[in-house]
């Protein structure tokens, strides 16, 4: 349609925006799908923001490998000052100096930054860690799914295990099987949902952000696989 997209990031508490994923040169020659994906990233810190960082869970920098996951933080002139009358809050989110997003991300070689999920949506199954965006971004590829949500449910094996609720375009039909078919032909097998529910509507706030916590309290369990 001629637009050109271009993706920032932030959040309420830091006014609202940090970084923004700047377009290359070296970009523009690379197919439609990898360009795709790089512009879905986070990317590089803005220069009239502040400074960003993504750390492990002792402070400290993640390696620019694009696997190894942290935490993104941040300080700055657009960083707020403290959530009002709430000074446990604020000194939990501003700890050392910085703000905890609670996003979890990665950095890639370039430096660029990618949400791979929230801290508190990370399915750990297994013992292996399970990124909701990712598995989510793998279903939307399937022509029958408009939208999706992947929680975490309490598994008897693994502990928790991942299961989709799912909206379907209108007039579009698939199953259970197929798209846990698809997934794991996209995924490593044990990221795939285990089960799968589909719904109307997914229950979102008022900006469109999905609410994983009523989705959460919808299933106790997922049957032993």
């Amino acid at each position: 349609m001629g637009w050109t997209i271009t993706h920032v990031y932030g959040l309420t508490e830091t006014a609202p925006f940090i970084t923004v994923c700047e377009a290359r040169a070296e970009h523009a020659p690379l197919p439609i799908s990898e360009r795709a994906a790089i512009k879905a990233r986070q990317g590089v810190e803005l220069i009239t923001s502040g400074e960003l960082r993504v750390v492990d869970t002792q402070g400290n920098d993640v390696p620019h490998d694009g696997v190894t996951q942290g935490e993104i933080i941040a300080r700055g002139n657009v960083v707020m000052a403290g959530y009002y009358n709430d000074p446990v809050a604020t000194e939990k989110a501003l700890r050392g100096g910085w703000f905890h997003t609670g996003d979890a991300a990665v950095v890639h070689p370039d430096g660029y930054v990618e949400i791979r999920d929230r801290m508190k949506d990370v399915i750990i199954s297994g013992g292996e860690n399970i990124s909701s965006v990712e598995v989510e971004g793998v279903l939307l590829r399937h022509p029958a799914v408009q939208e999706v949500a992947i929680v975490g449910f309490p598994h008897e094996r693994w502990g928790e295990a991942p299961h989709a609720f799912v909206v379907l375009h209108e007039g579009a039909q698939t199953d259970e099987r197929e798209l846990r078919e698809f997934a794991r032909a996209n995924l490593a097998h044990f990221k795939a949902p285990h089960s799968v529910t589909f719904v109307k509507e997914l229950p979102k706030t008022a900006t469109g952000k999905i609410q994983k916590y009523i989705l959460r309290a919808q299933r106790p369990a997922i049957a032993p696989q």
